[in-house]
């Protein structure tokens, strides 16, 4: 179904968020952590994992890498969209962002969420938040929701698209050829970030039986493998950080790699398929404890690069703002809604949160 309503004139750029600086680490981790019932000392062993890289964290960074070349992508395509930065949960907050869009004259404003993906973090969390915008909006604006209503539309999944695994697939051949010369190829294992089985089972619509996160993730990898010439891979996960009693998707990384070892496996790729940029869970988690992991073991080890840094990733996100700048594009699209609302009323319902004390994307 296309909108024929009038055009879009300006992008919002929404990511999770992460300190700048040592001070901002604690308060970081108590935004992301509000109502959930996290330790402190979980907090404090997560806070560990910031300092390690001085208090800071690499996706603040690597967002403004992506605008500045998105931005250059649209004005070389002839799109005058200006394109803002708010985050979940850390400055530039997506609420004052959204005030600034609109005190600049903005009202129809395409949202690009730094997640491909269904369920509850990794998409009806998105829409949350531009509902919890525009709700503060309201409060300093009333115009804004009277005499001149603003429009957020929610840029759809996208993890599908080819440039997605085209870039997967060209990161894992470049970490492929830093691996010395082998008798067998080396072991090719995706990693995404693992989520409480109960908000598995609630991603996707009720009436398609959940699990769509988990379902997505494979799919994707499978289409990259696929595309590498890989016709057996492994489905592992990263950076759990809930109560030990609460089962979340499994196995482990680095268990993951001490069962390999057992097997012999002596040669391994590790491709973050869950996450477009190296941001703090994939530097920590695979560059530094799975990498260890991995030397303890004898296993020559490498991490492939993730998306964010690769051109036709850009391209893909001017692609899609281009689907939809004028007003068209599909609205029945899996994660696309306006204004906060959610693509379908029982879709990624958060039964369980997942109480995550660290900053995915």
């Amino acid at each position: 179904m296309a909108d024929t309503a009038a055009g879009f004139d300006a992008v919002l750029f929404l990511s999770f968020g992460g300190p700048d600086g040592p001070e901002d680490v604690m308060p970081f981790l108590e935004n992301v952590t509000r109502g959930r019932g996290v330790p402190r000392e979980r907090l404090e062993a997560v806070a560990e994992h910031y300092l390690h890289f001085g208090g800071v964290s690499p996706i603040n960074r690597l967002n403004l890498d992506m605008i500045d070349a998105l931005r250059s992508e649209l004005e070389a395509r002839d799109r005058r969209l200006p394109v803002y930065f708010g985050n979940r949960n850390w400055h530039p907050m997506v609420e004052d962002t959204v005030a600034e869009m609109f005190r600049d004259g903005h009202r129809r404003i395409l949202v690009f969420p730094t997640s491909a993906w269904a369920g509850y973090s990794g998409c009806r969390q998105y829409h949350e938040d531009i509902a919890r915008a525009l709700d503060a909006l309201a409060r300093s604006e009333p115009a804004s929701v009277t005499d001149d209503p603003t429009l957020l539309r929610k840029i759809p999944q996208y993890w599908d698209a080819d440039a997605m695994i085209d870039a997967g697939a060209d990161a894992i051949t470049r970490a492929a050829g830093a691996l010395p010369a082998g008798d067998v190829p080396p072991r090719l294992v995706f990693t995404a970030h693992s989520v409480p089985l109960s908000a598995d089972r609630a991603a996707g619509p009720a009436s398609d039986g959940g699990g769509l996160y988990s379902r997505q993730v494979y799919a994707a990898a499978t289409a990259v493998a696929d595309r590498v010439g890989h016709t057996d891979f492994d489905q592992v996960w990263q950076s759990r950080s809930g109560p030990p009693q609460v089962p979340w998707l499994e196995p482990d990384i680095c268990d993951h790699l001490e069962e390999l070892a057992a097997q012999g496996v002596r040669q391994v790729i590790v491709y973050p398929v869950g996450f477009i940029s190296d941001h703090l869970e994939v530097v920590w988690d695979l560059d530094n404890e799975a990498a260890d992991v991995a030397a303890r073991l004898g296993i020559d080890y490498v991490r492939a690069d993730t998306v964010g840094t690769d051109p036709r990733f850009i391209r893909l996100i001017a692609d899609l703002i281009e689907r939809y700048a004028d007003g068209g594009g599909d609205l029945d699209a899996m994660g696309c809604a306006d204004n906060g609302k959610t693509c379908w009323p029982d879709c990624c319902v958060p039964a369980v949160r997942p109480a995550r004390a660290s900053g995915a994307s």
